[in-house]
């Protein structure tokens, strides 16, 4: 077996975060138990799936267009959008277990339809998205990692921007917000040389084209704390 795989086939990836908090409550162990299966966009894993197939975007959502949320923290926004956007199907990746419960919860309430959910490293999923098959995707207060020699841990990588800008569509829009201004000035270094082009942007401009957009936790942390958050809108060319 090669030293730089897994038995399951799977490439080593170091994972870099908490794949769980405190202990969840009984209503959230309703949740996973009863609904995550459900809510599966198909084979993901590598010990379900080793050959890397394709998963079925049709079977899962018909003709809609697919958004991609990427970490959905405790789910606001990815809920909100799917309410809001029905004739689009949305996946959301988020290694979390807690907050994959918060937003199981939240599905619950909305009565949402047209979403789907993998609780795992969004890289499984980049495995076996179809290429350009992603309309949009969101990158929403990702881990700042703001020790320097942390940096190379975060999102806006080639590790994740490479396989990303391959899965979405041409013209495809990638939107990224945070409120670390390091993780600005790396996102605008970093994200145009994997093929996207920044659509320089007043802060507003985020909302008001748009009419759909919900304060998540993060957003409402940052403003309480005294930090900016900042608004990036990036083309897939």
């Amino acid at each position: 077996m090669s030293q730089d795989k897994h038995p399951t086939g799977a490439p080593w990836r170091n994972f870099h975060g908490r794949f769980k908090g405190k202990a969840l409550r009984p209503k959230q162990e309703e949740y996973l138990a009863e609904d995550l299966g459900k809510l599966s966009p198909g084979p993901v894993d590598w010990d379900m799936n080793p050959a890397r197939e394709p998963i079925d975007l049709k079977a899962l959502f018909g003709d809609r267009e697919v958004w991609l949320e990427i970490g959905f923290g405790g789910g606001e926004h990815m809920v909100h959008q799917a309410v809001e956007n029905p004739g689009v199907g949305i996946i959301g990746c988020e290694p979390y277990i807690n907050g994959v419960a918060m937003l199981l919860g939240k599905i619950r309430d909305a009565d949402a339809r047209n979403v789907a959910v993998y609780p795992g490293d969004v890289r499984n999923m980049f495995d076996v998205l179809p290429e350009q098959s992603i309309s949009r995707a969101f990158l929403l207060y990702p881990d700042p990692w703001p020790k320097k020699r942390h940096h190379k841990r975060r999102f806006v990588t080639e590790q994740h921007l490479t396989p990303l800008a391959k899965c979405l569509k041409p013209g495809a829009i990638f939107r990224v917000a945070t409120d670390i201004p390091d993780y600005v000035r790396q996102t605008l270094e970093e994200v145009p040389r994997h093929g996207f082009e920044w659509l320089a942007e007043r802060p507003a401009d985020w909302r008001e084209p748009w009419g759909d957009w919900i304060s998540t936790r993060y957003e409402q942390k940052a403003l309480r704390e005294g930090r900016v958050p900042h608004y990036l809108t990036f083309r897939r060319v």
